[in-house]
């Protein structure tokens, strides 16, 4: 296999494995001033997340790093071309971050409420944001032939986009509902958790099935007959994941709903393939995995560094949600 294509290929598993851990990171976040009725509530539904958070961010980090390394031409242009969506969506990383360490610090209302309206506003902003960055990659954005972003960023706008917006900031919503009703204690905690669950479901759906009505319409995704396959049955996975939780059987829901998140993930990128960013002036100004790549000597270095650091970080995670397994009750708050 070209090294072009296996860098490709890593990086589509990085953002699955992003999407799919910090969407339901994402999702407590948006929910927590919702599900929490007083201190101790949010801070059960912090604690679900608190030792994990910044583990799941590493996935981003990681993708980020090895896209600027492999692909560095496509990185310069969606940096230079989305850095007002990626400054907010980091601004709300940051802002999120923050409240978890500082949150605790103070017991008073107006602190405390303060902090978890920035959890709030940075889960909120990054869910949303990156919906509309991955469905510009595929619609296309006006890239030129010296590989240069000439758009604004109203250009990043659109119906189709705003729809990828909401999709994923629901999605990741019902993700987050579905993880809190496997790691709460069980009691009116998790009972609402569930309801939230079926709520946010349905617009979820009605949104998910608009994006890929839209994707049908609005790029070539469906020519590639794998990603169409993926994505239709992202939805499938979706649709018995809601049923699940109807049926109170939330393991299921959840691994059901990872599925959608990664298929929907790995559906965007496979579309994508051989490009990396889509140019709407020209398809032949598009970034691909060839014109944007770095050198091969440096393609096979990072493979080799690759192959040595990434099952340390991979067993290092999985040692961390084992540690962490249990349901996180009223006595054993830490943030």
């Amino acid at each position: 296999m070209e090294l072009n294509v296996l860098w490709f290929i890593l990086i589509t598993v990085l953002f699955v494995g992003f999407f799919f851990l910090e969407g339901f990171d994402y999702g407590v976040g948006i929910l927590l001033p919702f599900l929490g009725k007083n201190d101790t509530e949010r801070r059960m539904l912090i604690q679900t997340i608190g030792p994990v958070w910044d583990g799941n961010e590493v996935w981003m980090i990681t993708a980020g790093g090895a896209l600027f390394a492999a692909f560095p031409s496509a990185y310069a242009t969606l940096f230079s071309g989305f850095y007002l969506a990626l400054f907010l969506l980091l601004l709300g990383l940051i802002v999120r971050g923050a409240a978890f360490e500082f949150r605790s610090r103070d017991e008073s209302p107006g602190w405390r409420s303060t902090w978890d309206g920035m959890i709030f506003i940075g889960s909120f902003l990054p869910a949303l944001l990156w919906g509309v960055a991955v469905t510009n990659l595929i619609q296309g954005v006006p890239i030129n032939d010296k590989m240069q972003y000439v758009g604004t960023f109203f250009d990043l706008l659109s119906l189709y986009t705003v729809v990828g917006g909401l999709a994923f900031l629901l999605v990741f919503t019902f993700h987050g509902s579905l993880f809190l009703t496997l790691k709460v204690e069980k009691g009116n905690l998790m009972e609402r958790a569930r309801k939230i669950a079926l709520a946010v479901g349905v617009a979820a759906a009605v949104v998910f099935l608009g994006l890929v009505g839209l994707t049908y319409t609005n790029t070539g995704l469906f020519r590639n007959s794998g990603a169409a396959v993926s994505l239709l049955a992202a939805v499938l996975a979706f649709v018995f994941a809601y049923c699940f939780v109807y049926g109170r059987r939330f393991g299921l829901a959840f691994v059901l709903n990872s599925l959608s998140v990664a298929l929907t993930t790995a559906a965007f990128f496979w579309g994508l393939f051989p490009r990396l960013m889509v140019s709407s002036l020209n398809p032949e100004w598009s970034l691909t995995i060839y014109n944007a790549a770095s050198t091969p000597y440096t393609l096979k270095i990072m493979t080799i560094a690759a192959l040595i650091l990434v099952p340390v970080i991979l067993l290092y995670q999985g040692w961390t949600y084992w540690v962490f397994r249990k349901r996180v009750t009223a006595k054993d708050l830490e943030y």
